[in-house]
């Protein structure tokens, strides 16, 4: 699995503290409003689940996200008061696997409903295979740990935990999320059953536009700095080759380097691409020593000012548009 683990300041941990729970604008007034409001109140791990019970929920539910916006959500660290407003809401919408202090925090919670995305669909293992580095000391030692040095244990079997990027994948989890919705608050089943076959419709007409842009191209191959895009590369016969072994902030070892320029050559790669919420020091070093260029590919792990959009469509779209010139689409 490819999630990165990085040091954050105490000055970054305190500022996240404070602001206790990320609130997302379309459906929550403040933070302090997380639980007991009179509406079906939603806590999400991180953007693209939040993003979902915004979608699915529509006015009857009160969405906040775990993770605030611009934050590494890797990188959260649950704090008291984020416990406290998980145990006053009805339902916690995570992804078990990606964000280890999350799914502590719901385990041991006494919220009713509990959502995990990742049993609403299929996970496969990516990124060591996808990017083709040796792994295999830490497979005999019988746990995964990802290429940013993060032991995940048997938390998630090694399994890629990026799902959202493939849109039929994430339409999966939509149609799950929309179920365990009208469970949970059945006097608003019909409009939740509503919001959700139109936002799979959307996710569909998505997966049809990335079938056909990318359907004739150069090249099929791409380097990112992380391996994030293992489920979308599968899902349009794309190669993704990710720099991995390393700390984002951190300079690539010369036979990597060496390794990529390689590859470049050989399947006419012309960008190496980073990622809106992580420094694009390392993608540069090795687009500069291997003479490509580079471009924002971006995971949609939360949306900032930075980001290509204001939400999850309008990025895909903007990725999209990124891999088709970096893969010379025709």
């Amino acid at each position: 699995m490819n999630v990165r683990r990085r040091r954050i300041s105490g000055i970054a941990v305190t500022a996240v503290a404070a602001l206790g729970l990320g609130t997302l604008s379309a459906c929550s007034g403040d933070s302090a409003a997380a639980g007991n409001t009179d509406k079906f109140d939603v806590v999400a791990s991180f953007y693209p689940m939040a993003f979902l019970a915004e979608q699915i929920g529509g006015d009857h539910v009160n969405v906040t996200s775990l993770t605030a916006p611009g934050q590494e959500p890797h990188d959260l660290e649950v704090s008291t008061k984020q416990r406290a407003q998980l145990e006053e809401s009805d339902a916690a919408l995570f992804l078990k696997g990606l964000q280890p202090a999350v799914d502590e925090a719901v385990t041991q919670s006494g919220i009713k409903t509990k959502i995990d995305a990742a049993t609403l669909t299929s996970l496969e293992a990516h990124g060591d295979e996808a990017g083709g580095h040796p792994e295999e000391e830490h497979a005999e030692e019988g746990h995964a740990e990802d290429e940013h040095g993060h032991d995940h244990g048997d938390e998630a079997g090694g399994k890629d935990p990026h799902i959202w990027l493939d849109p039929v994948k994430y339409a999966e989890v939509a149609e799950g999320v929309g179920k365990a919705f009208e469970k949970a608050d059945p006097d608003h089943a019909a409009d939740y059953r509503k919001n959700t076959e139109a936002l799979v419709k959307r996710l569909g007409e998505l997966d049809t536009k990335f079938e056909t842009g990318l359907k004739d191209t150069r090249t099929r191959v791409f380097i990112t700095t992380h391996a994030a895009f293992g489920y979308l590369a599968e899902r349009y016969g794309l190669t993704e080759e990710a720099i991995s072994g390393l700390d984002p902030e951190s300079e690539p070892s010369a036979a990597r380097i060496k390794e990529l320029e390689k590859t470049a050559r050989a399947d006419g790669v012309s960008t190496v691409f980073y990622e809106t919420l992580v420094s694009d020091k390392t993608a540069r070093t090795v687009a500069k020593d291997a003479k490509l260029k580079t471009d924002v590919l971006d995971p949609i792990e939360g949306i900032t000012g930075k980001s290509r959009g204001d939400d999850y469509f309008q990025v895909m779209e903007a990725n999209l548009k990124a891999l088709q010139t970096a893969l010379g689409a025709k």
